[in-house]
């Protein structure tokens, strides 16, 4: 018997693999006439409370398998949107608690990966068009230093990133390989070869525990003169009954909202990511109202605050607490509720910021989805471990890809 012609979707399963970290993840196959499509799903260490749950890999591959598959047989792979509520429904929990977050993107962006190869675009185009957002590649920051959860260094504060200026994607992302480069010579040459080590990654983790130390390297490391950093503070990690412990200090909000203030006084900082609990919303608000007038204003980015939620985005508008976002898929769900909160947040005049995970896979899917839904910025990582590389070096593609568009 001749196999139908007709686009639909024949069969889907899932497969445990590991991800960078060594812990298992879900890697999905999608077959359509057109032939298979696949996608795997990363995980996070530090996470909000607020994330949609991921169900252990076993459990996840299961419900693909037994579960969604039969589903989702027969489906058309470019009606996303339809396919992603039935997939919401199908789970009938807000929190994806009984399907899995895992379960459900893993599918979500393999369908998505259908959908472009029936219209024949690229992946960064179709989703451009199932957003009805106008495309562009994002700014990379790209990581130089970790601490936090990442290392085990004592140093507070979990991600240090370096943003160029530039007239091209690949000319910024060569920039920051070279000062990457070069952080590397100078942390040798300061602390030996067998002191330095990597963290989750790929970025380096020096026996610093003071953040402006860390700081004033990057600062020794720039040659340009022109490098902005983002922080990503991640302070949930370090807020404990009501106080901030930075720096073997326990501060109340104020506090640490004046140690913000004084760093960007003093260092090139462009943004801050969760520089207070997911919870205080207080100063949130506060160090918003403080920074409204500097030129250029920094950027205040939810993450934990925010888990790619539209509910929590529109909760943080609404409060005042921040100007910019980061959009991590699997801590929503699926394709179509992590482009309705880049809607969202861009509705806001905010920025956007495209995320990877610190358990990471060699799906490159995130470089599309940020041409796709025109953010600003994509965090990877530093440019070294190949899971973090593959996305970088994807957008490199899309930056010659898209010229023909």
């Amino acid at each position: 018997m001749l196999k139908s012609k007709k686009n639909e979707i024949r069969k889907i399963t899932a497969k445990k693999i590991l991800d960078s970290k060594g812990n298992p993840t879900i890697r999905v196959r999608l077959e359509t006439n057109l032939g298979n499509f696949f996608s795997s799903v990363p995980s996070g260490t530090s996470k909000g409370k607020w994330e949609a749950v991921e169900k252990k890999a076993e459990v996840a591959v299961e419900n693909v398998n037994r579960i969604i598959g039969p589903e989702l047989k027969e489906k058309d792979p470019t009606q996303q949107k339809k396919i992603d509520e039935l997939l919401i429904k199908l789970d009938g929990k807000k929190d994806k608690s009984r399907l899995g977050a895992n379960a459900i993107l893993g599918v979500s962006i393999a369908v998505l990966r259908a959908g472009a190869k029936a219209k024949k675009v690229p992946l960064w185009k179709w989703v451009s068009e199932v957003a009805e957002i106008q495309p562009s590649l994002p700014i990379p920051s790209v990581l130089l230093v970790e601490g936090g959860l990442h290392a085990k260094t004592g140093l507070d504060f979990q991600e240090f990133m370096a943003v160029f200026p530039g007239k091209s994607f690949k000319n910024r992302f060569k920039l920051t390989v070279i000062t990457y480069n070069n952080l590397k010579k100078i942390l040798n040459k300061k602390y030996g070869e067998k002191v330095i080590n990597l963290g989750l990654e790929g970025a380096f983790t020096p026996p610093i525990r003071n953040i402006e130390d860390v700081l004033k390297i990057l600062i020794e490391v720039d040659k340009t003169e022109k490098m902005k950093i983002i922080i990503d503070a991640a302070a949930s990690t370090f807020y404990r009954k009501g106080r901030y412990c930075l720096e073997g200090k326990k501060m109340v909000g104020k506090e640490l909202l004046d140690f913000y203030l004084n760093l960007c006084q003093k260092y090139p900082i462009l943004a801050i990511e969760d520089p207070f609990s997911e919870e205080d919303w207080k100063n949130w608000r506060i160090l918003k109202s403080k920074i409204k007038n500097q030129k250029p204003q920094t950027l205040l980015i939810g993450d934990d605050l925010t888990v790619t939620n539209p509910k929590r985005i529109r909760i943080a508008y609404q409060k005042k607490a921040c100007n910019a976002v980061i959009l991590k898929p699997n801590q929503i769900g699926t394709v179509s509720e992590t482009i309705e909160a880049a809607k969202l947040a861009k509705s806001f005049g905010w920025k956007i910021i495209v995320s990877h995970r610190s358990g990471e896979t060699m799906d490159d899917f995130i470089a599309d989805l940020s041409v796709g839904l025109g953010a600003n910025f994509i965090k990877s990582g530093a440019p070294f471990p190949k899971e973090r590389l593959a996305k970088y070096n994807r957008l490199v593609e899309i930056e010659k890809e898209i010229r023909k568009f």
